[in-house]
């Protein structure tokens, strides 16, 4: 038994979301979902996964099954609907918050590039969160793409997956020509915060804490710590696994 394993609530939520979890099978969905949540919270090698957990080639299967497929990708999308519902809330938003954070890559080789800003050379991570700090989208691309330039396929994203989507917020980076296209192109009101230039000291900026909360959250999570992924899709998949059992907390 492991901390990162479901209860039996949690697999309840999860299970009616997995295709097959009824049928029998050598290999109970139950456990290779608790080893793909054990690997993203430690950080282990796929050959590294504890014994008592499926072989790790098994479990390796059907992450990339889930991850080809976008079914990572729906069940996180429904349980934040559930988790929304259970907060007492509409079960779609309509404002959500945008950031990129730039993490170092490893020697595993992949798509990779410098951001001179933070000085980090490997990959961004652009999140779109609810008011709530749940992952609604998120594309991870070259840390030398500025988030200015990737972020109009995130609002295309957003628009065609979140219908009551009506208010974009971010921070200055976003600034631009991107209010303008958001508004004629997807009917999106992006509102750009900006920080207090006279106030020199970190503070807290009005909304945009939250998607900085979520990005903090990562630091629990080894596997997020950097990107230790040789593909993008994998990076992108790695980071609904964590989404996904942060909003199964709930339960």
């Amino acid at each position: 038994m492991y901390a990162t394993n479901l209860t039996d609530a949690q697999w309840q939520v999860m299970k009616d979301l997995l295709p097959g979890s009824n049928h029998k099978r050598k290999y109970p969905l139950r456990s290779i979902v608790n080893a793909l949540f054990y690997l993203v919270k430690t950080g282990c090698q796929w050959r590294m996964l504890p014994s008592d957990f499926p072989k790790w080639q098994i479990v390796y299967y059907y992450f990339k099954k889930w991850s080809e497929l976008e079914i990572i990708d729906e069940i996180n999308q429904a349980v934040i609907e559930k988790k929304r519902l259970f907060s007492g809330r509409s079960k779609y938003t309509s404002t959500v918050i945008i950031d990129c954070q730039s993490v170092k890559t490893t020697m595993l080789g992949g798509i990779r590039g410098y951001d001179g800003n933070k000085k980090i050379n490997g990959r961004k991570r652009h999140l779109a969160v609810d008011t709530q700090g749940n992952i609604i989208e998120c594309l991870v691309h070259s840390a030398k793409q500025h988030e200015s330039k990737t972020a109009e396929l995130l609002l295309r994203k957003l628009k065609e997956e979140q219908f009551a989507l009506k208010k974009i917020i971010a921070d200055g980076g976003y600034r631009g020509e991107l209010i303008e296209i958001a508004h004629r192109k997807y009917q999106l009101q992006l509102e750009v915060i900006k920080r207090n230039e006279e106030n020199k000291r970190f503070s807290v900026q009005p909304i945009r804490w939250i998607v900085e909360r979520t990005i903090a959250w990562f630091n629990g999570y080894r596997r997020l710590s950097k990107d230790f992924e040789r593909f993008l899709e994998t990076s992108r998949a790695m980071i609904f696994l964590f989404s996904i059992r942060l909003s199964l907390n709930k339960f």
